[in-house]
């Protein structure tokens, strides 16, 4: 499976290389990373080390955040059954990112699953974050500054996150829900 990370090095390396003119062969020698580690991580079936990625920038003489940011292409599809999960407790939730932080961008997109009875606490975010959640199955009690608010399928809520918040399954179901951080400037 590969998470966001290693399918924006994918995409991005093999841009590189492409604007670079350069051949496998050629980034190979540069690098000093074999020619079958490059193929595997431009199809995304590789997950490099830092060591590994600290080669290719530093033999294709770009920085880090050249491979790793999201890259600049017209449509960036998210395959959900190829994501991993961000954070997770086995048989009690997991968290997907789909479209993490990243410096140029206002918002961060997360897909959560809850089983039943289970519940997934979250930090405080910060001043001026605001959190966005539809639910897609199920029915989410939303726990506020020791206040509780139902949420039900295909309904939506949205609060500021300066405070600890817990999401909860109290129902017979799994509990499904995508969650939009907008961030103030």
């Amino acid at each position: 499976m590969m998470d966001y990370l290693n399918k924006n090095i994918s995409i991005n390396l093999k841009a590189i290389r492409r604007e670079k003119g350069m051949s496998m062969d050629a980034v190979a020698e540069q690098t000093g990373v074999s020619k079958s580690m490059l193929g595997q991580i431009e199809r995304g079936e590789a997950n490099p080390t830092i060591g590994t990625l600290g080669k290719i920038v530093s033999g294709l003489r770009v920085d880090l955040a050249d491979l790793t940011r999201t890259p600049g292409v017209a449509v960036y599809a998210v395959n959900r059954e190829k994501l991993i999960p961000t954070k997770e407790v086995a048989g009690q939730y997991a968290v997907y990112t789909y479209f993490p932080y990243e410096k140029n961008r206002l918002f961060e997109i997360y897909a959560v699953r809850i089983e039943p009875g289970a519940s997934y606490v979250s930090g405080a975010h910060g001043q001026g974050t605001n959190e966005y959640i539809v639910v897609h199955a199920g029915e989410l009690t939303l726990e506020i500054d020791n206040a509780l608010y139902q949420v039900k399928k295909e309904d939506a809520i949205s609060f500021g996150t300066a405070v600890t918040h817990t999401y909860w399954n109290k129902g017979s179901e799994q509990l499904k829900f995508i969650i939009l951080f907008v961030f103030k400037q």
